[in-house]
């Protein structure tokens, strides 16, 4: 099944179903309690027949883009298995389009996202992708929790 997940989102603490597919279900929720602007969409919707997934975001902040880290922490079957910190703004040369959005600008960003770098065995993944606005991660402007089944093992 070709899948396209395609999602928006105006208000906290509502789980929104992504796609389903023979091999795949994804849905998600914001982990904070303020509101957002977001929408984001990924094709295909299957983690069998692709290594690389094309994703788009368009993103309303609800303050100004100069400082942005991402904390990205993963579980699988309620074991954690990865935690990952990236900073792409750092307000100085940034090589990111993100990066100076502002309040209220709507931020619209395409990227590939590479699967092949990662085998996912069948099972349930919790996904919490945090930005902060500043280094010490106590300023979070987005938080988003994925949920990810996966149905059947690519081996």
């Amino acid at each position: 099944m070709f899948g396209l997940i395609f999602f928006t989102l105006f208000t906290s603490g509502i789980s929104e179903f992504l796609c389903a597919s023979s091999d795949l279900e994804m849905s998600y929720t914001y982990c904070d309690s303020t509101t957002h602007t977001f929408m984001f969409n990924i094709t295909p919707c299957s983690i069998m027949k692709t290594n690389v997934w094309k994703a788009t975001i368009n993103w309303i902040p609800r303050s100004d883009i100069t400082f942005l880290k991402i904390v990205f922490h993963v579980w699988y079957d309620g074991a954690k298995v990865f935690h990952w910190k990236q900073l792409l703004c750092s307000g100085t040369d940034d090589e990111y389009s993100v990066c100076e959005t502002l309040k209220g600008e709507t931020l619209v960003e395409e990227f590939d996202i590479k699967g092949s770098r990662t085998s996912f065995p069948k099972g349930n993944y919790s996904i919490i992708v945090q930005g902060f606005s500043d280094d010490s991660e106590h300023n979070m402007v987005i938080c988003l929790n994925f949920t990810m089944i996966v149905k059947q093992d690519v081996f």
